[in-house]
């Protein structure tokens, strides 16, 4: 007579396992639709005072990279601090610091001030984001624990489709803010129901902390990421600053590299990357959301500024995209069973590509439904990469490295999300620069040059010259949709490099998929 297993999880916690992750999701929630709602309001917070901050091209893409970059390089060491301290106490505190940022953010004065909140938001995030994934693992028995993470999982996704709407219907009623102000009361509420109800737990072996590791990392994005939007924002990848920034970015990052390979306690586990299929994995997940990140910093200005549609009409707009993730999410692994990884993740890398191409051809009267359309299938291949790979990354690793692996692809989401902003924000920076200075020789030259720096900071002079400016407005839409067209190639063109790496480097079908589909017959003749 066999017996089950005694259950290791007490049955208090138990009974309100599922209340608990109903907490943790309204956590993550919030912190995964932080960077959401930013993205419709970027157009208003480009706007010159009182609408907006005034801020340049460059000023938005480090409002959203300083969240990106501190959030990505913080990842590891705060979840090493959290199975040493109590993951129940840094996801209290976590969420405070999440909240005070939040708060601090919608009363900026400045650009400057927003970025310094923004960052201050990412370190409240960082700590947030891997507790709750652990303290889930610890709540639910390892039968249950599957359903859980998809739920979990399935938050962000939830988050994606209602933080365009959200923050649209915030800036429709409200000044820009809002999309900052609104995560105070979810703080507040996500922390008593958390005193409440998760418990604490910690790791009673808990690895050891990196700082010179989580120091050379950011240091090294940071000056890498500031070089190449710097470049940009002059129009001149030349210039000695520019590459001088570049370049100590990059061998900074390289030291980083080295250390980690020599330290008995390394952050980010190098050798990992011997693994092939590992790394394509990891570079497939970075080089799509480089490639994406990169469409919805300039979509955003397509839809408001050239198509004239509000914030939240231009939140609607994202649905499809958000749609087709859902409902393709969870149901990728039956084409990865059906034809392997490498054939889904591939075309799925090819879609992308395609829908990337797609924007090369939108122009300022091209049928908005042919919009919906290309976003609805960028999120049906960005379904059929995420899943895939995420698999072939989990399996490519030890089962007790799965919290690492599970942190690494994040952190390279983040990353490559940071990169794609940084170098084709630049990209269509430095076009549209070029393509709107020949209309801009009758401003005085302090004027001129501000003009140039993106079609908000063009539409804002022609508003405050009256009559006079009318004459910028007609260039200024041309000037974008070039830059655009430009910039969406170079996603393409990332795209397609993806596509070759998980097709070159991917696991195909797996034996046991083989055999499951052999069995039947088999069964079938020995009948």
């Amino acid at each position: 007579m066999t017996t089950s297993p005694a259950p290791r999880i007490p049955e208090a916690v138990h009974r309100r396992r599922w209340a608990i992750l109903g907490v943790l999701m309204l956590s993550l929630l919030i912190v995964v639709l932080d960077n959401s709602i930013l993205n419709v309001a970027i157009k208003t917070i480009a706007t010159p005072a009182p609408t907006g901050l005034g801020a340049t091209q460059s000023e938005i893409e480090w409002a959203i990279n300083s969240y990106t970059l501190v959030f990505a390089g913080l990842l590891f060491t705060a979840g090493l601090i959290g199975d040493r301290l109590g993951r129940k106490k840094v996801l209290l505190g976590g969420l405070v610091v999440f909240g005070i940022g939040s708060a601090l953010a919608a009363e900026s004065g400045s650009p400057g001030q927003l970025i310094t909140y923004r960052a201050v938001m990412a370190l409240g995030a960082a700590f947030v984001m891997p507790a709750t994934l652990a303290v889930l693992m610890n709540v639910f028995e390892r039968s249950e624990q599957p359903k859980a993470i998809g739920i979990w999982a399935g938050g962000v996704g939830l988050a994606i489709a209602i933080g365009p709407i959200t923050g649209g219907a915030l800036l429709d009623h409200f000044w820009w803010g809002s999309v900052f102000l609104i995560n105070v009361p979810i703080v507040l509420v996500a922390l008593a129901l958390m005193v409440w109800l998760v418990p604490d737990s910690r790791d009673p072996k808990p690895g050891r902390l990196d700082p010179v590791g989580v120091v050379l990392s950011v240091l090294g994005l940071v000056l890498l990421v500031y070089g190449i939007i710097k470049g940009g924002e002059l129009a001149d990848f030349t210039d000695a600053k520019v590459l001088a920034t570049i370049i100590a970015g990059v061998v900074v990052l390289i030291g980083f590299v080295v250390y980690e390979k020599r330290s008995d306690h390394p952050s980010l586990d190098v050798t990992y990357f011997r693994n092939k299929v590992f790394s394509a994995a990891m570079a497939a997940i970075a080089l799509v959301f480089f490639a994406l990140m990169g469409v919805t910093f300039f979509g955003v200005f397509y839809t408001q500024s050239v198509r004239g549609y509000s914030p939240l009409e231009s939140g609607l707009l994202m649905l499809p995209l958000a749609a087709a993730q859902m409902i393709f999410a969870p149901r990728a692994r039956l084409l990865v069973d059906r034809f392997g990884n490498r054939a889904t993740t591939t075309a799925g890398m090819l879609l992308i590509a395609a829908t990337l191409a797609a924007f090369a051809g939108f122009e300022a009267d091209t049928p908005i439904w042919l919009l919906e359309v290309v976003f609805f299938l960028m999120g049906t291949g960005m379904a059929h990469i995420m899943t895939p790979t995420s698999v072939v990354i989990m399996q490519a690793l030890p089962r007790e490295k799965a919290g690492s692996a599970s942190a690494l692809s994040n952190t390279f989401r983040q990353v490559g999300g940071a990169l794609g902003i940084a170098v084709l924000g630049s990209v269509l920076a430095t076009s549209y620069r070029g393509g709107i200075e020949g209309s801009l020789g009758a401003l005085p030259p302090g004027l001129r040059d501000t003009a140039g720096e993106s079609i908000e900071a063009t539409l804002g002079i022609a508003e405050k010259l009256g009559p006079r400016g009318q004459a910028l407005v007609t260039p200024a839409y041309d000037a974008f949709l070039h830059a655009m067209h430009v910039t969406a190639l170079w996603g393409t063109g990332v795209a397609l490099i993806g596509a070759v790496v998980v097709a070159v480097f991917l696991p195909g079908r797996t034996p046991a998929a083989e055999a499951g589909e052999r069995e039947p017959e088999l069964i079938s003749t020995g009948d």
